[in-house]
């Protein structure tokens, strides 16, 4: 698993005194830049492989300012150009929003996926969880 801690921000609070709902999918992004590392380890958009082809979120409870949240990735299925991710967000030790993507290993020049490597399948296959 994958983990990381963002503070919410004042501007991400809206008129209903919590997150907008349109900040978690950020949020979710955010936590994935230590997979993004494993296609691209300089993030250079240059050479840059993952592109999300599918995204879900399920809102659970809502989430406020002023308190931390950890961002849980893990990696959910690992196809042959294709990967799943599965995510929560975590306010207060309570899951307040789950979401699921699909990415691909993209090749830009020649805009087809390719092959995920086996050296990045093997760093994958440690973040792995099957019961979601």
């Amino acid at each position: 698993m994958f983990s990381k801690i963002i503070d919410p921000r004042v501007s991400e609070t809206d008129g209903a005194g919590h997150i907008n709902n349109t900040t978690i999918p950020i949020w979710f992004e955010s936590g994935r830049d230590e997979i993004f590392k494993l296609f691209t380890p300089d993030l250079s958009f240059a050479r840059w492989r993952c592109v999300i082809i599918k995204m879900e979120v399920d809102y659970e409870a809502q989430i406020y300012y002023g308190i931390p949240v950890t961002i849980k990735t893990w990696i959910s299925k690992i196809g042959n150009s294709s990967f799943g991710i599965y995510e929560e967000i975590h306010q207060n030790g309570i899951v307040r929003a789950r979401g699921k993507a699909t990415y691909v290993n993209f090749n830009f020049e020649t805009q087809k996926t390719e092959r995920i490597p086996d050296d990045i399948r093997d760093e994958l296959k440690k973040h792995l969880i099957t019961n979601v």
